[in-house]
Order: C-alpha cells, then structure tokens, then sequence
C-alpha cells in the first residue's frame, strides 16, 4: 500500500463510453513515484527535492483518453494531490485533485476562459495552472520566465529551483512554447558541470505501472539541463507553500 493510494473521493468525470475513448478507469494511482531513484551526480554540489506525499497523475488515469492536450491537466492534479496531503488546514484534504472538466469550467468560471472551453481539448499552461491552484486551493504561485538558452536555464531556472524546494518543498510545472509539453519538476541536483532537473512526466499511457517501471521506462528521471530545448523559453509554475 506504500507505493499505491485509492483516492475513492476524487470525481472522475463520468463515463464517456460514448465517445468510444474510454480506457480501463484506473483508480488506483501510484505514488510518491520518485522516491528510491538514484541521484544523477555520485558528488554533487547541492541536491535539492520536493518534500512530501503526492500521486502521479497521467493521460487517461481517470478514463478520458487526453492524450496530445491533456498534460498540463494531468500536471495541476498531481500538484493538487500534494497539496492535499501536505497543506494545513485540513481543508484542503477534503478538496480532491479537481477533474480535467472541473478545471475547464474553473477556468470559464473565472473569466480566464470563454464557454467555449469546457468540454474542449485546448491545452493549459503555467498561467492556468496557477489559477487553478489559486481557485481549489487557494495557493498562490510563482511564475518564473526563463527566456531561454543553456546559460539562462543553469543560472536562473536552477537557482529557482534550489530555493524553491528548500523553502517551499512542493512540485513544479514547467512548460514552453517550442518545447510545450508540461512536465512536473520535483527535484534539482547540481554538479560542477552543469545541473539536472528530475523530472515526473505526465504523458504516459497505458495500465497502472509501479514506481519502479515507471522510472526504469523514463517517465520519472533525472534529465540533464542540457538536453532541454535550447531555443525554446519556459515558464516555471512554483506554489507558494511555505508558513508565513
């Protein structure tokens, strides 16, 4: 039970076997999918991670087939799901990772969105994600913008990082306009010759995997800031969690 969690109370949306997209609804997440995965660098000169439980949320977990738009969504639910298990007051532990039609008509709800929206396939970014967030949780965010290019990624982005999860501890999205796939950040470890971003990547698909598979296939891993698009810009989404 350590490494898989029923979240019984979430709403999962209804069933959409009309649509004929429907996969096996997977109600059994796992969790806490990082932990045990060996650090990148055997010395490195600061490692900094998320502190806390989360679940790992991903395309079609819940039975809607979101595959090509649904990442950012699947990102704002495991970001909701730490704060679940970790904010104070207890309130929040009675507010569930918000469905993907929840966060769409949140986002019209707003003003952010036109009607139009809901029930759509467009994409959300770090902006959505931080009204999100806002609106269930009532969390502020940090919106970082990394204008791109290997120095400002190792300078700016990873001394972003480092403070935010030592005062902060909780996940990250981060998204970009070249590269505009979300990806949860949960973690930085920086050597002397460059850094690397753990990354919990949303976009997998398929049956219930174990932490353990899901590192040895790539979907959680440490990937070299380098190998980021260099001429793309990202935008960090940082969670404000720490006590006043």
């Amino acid at each position: 039970q350590d490494e898989t969690e029923e979240f019984l109370k979430i709403d999962w949306g209804g069933s959409r076997a009309e649509e004929g997209k429907i996969m096996k609804k997977n109600k059994t997440l796992s969790k806490n999918v990082h932990t045990d995965l060996p650090n990148p660098l055997s010395d490195p000169v600061k490692c900094t991670l998320i502190k806390g439980d989360y679940l790992y949320f991903h395309y079609g977990c819940d039975g809607q087939d979101d595959r090509g738009w649904g990442c950012g969504y699947r990102t704002i639910q495991t970001m909701s799901s730490w704060l679940c298990y970790n904010c104070s007051p207890p309130k929040y532990q009675n507010r569930p990772p918000p469905s993907l039609p929840e966060i769409q008509q949140a986002l019209v709800s707003i003003g952010d969105k036109p009607g139009s929206f809901s029930g759509s396939r467009e994409w959300v970014g770090t902006f959505e994600a931080s009204l999100a967030l806002d609106c269930f949780y009532d969390v502020p965010c940090k919106l970082v913008h990394i204008r791109g290019g290997a120095a400002e990624l190792e300078q700016v982005a990873v001394e972003e990082l480092h403070q935010h999860f030592e005062k902060h501890g909780s996940p990250v999205m981060m998204g970009g306009d070249r590269d505009n796939s979300s990806k949860g950040i949960f973690g930085v470890c920086t050597g002397d010759k460059g850094s690397y971003l753990l990354v919990v990547d949303p976009h997998y698909y398929g049956c219930h995997l174990e932490k353990a598979e899901l590192q040895r296939q790539g979907w959680v891993a440490w990937k070299r800031i380098s190998s980021l698009d260099q001429t793309s810009f990202y935008n960090l989404c940082m969670p404000q969690t720490a006590k006043k």
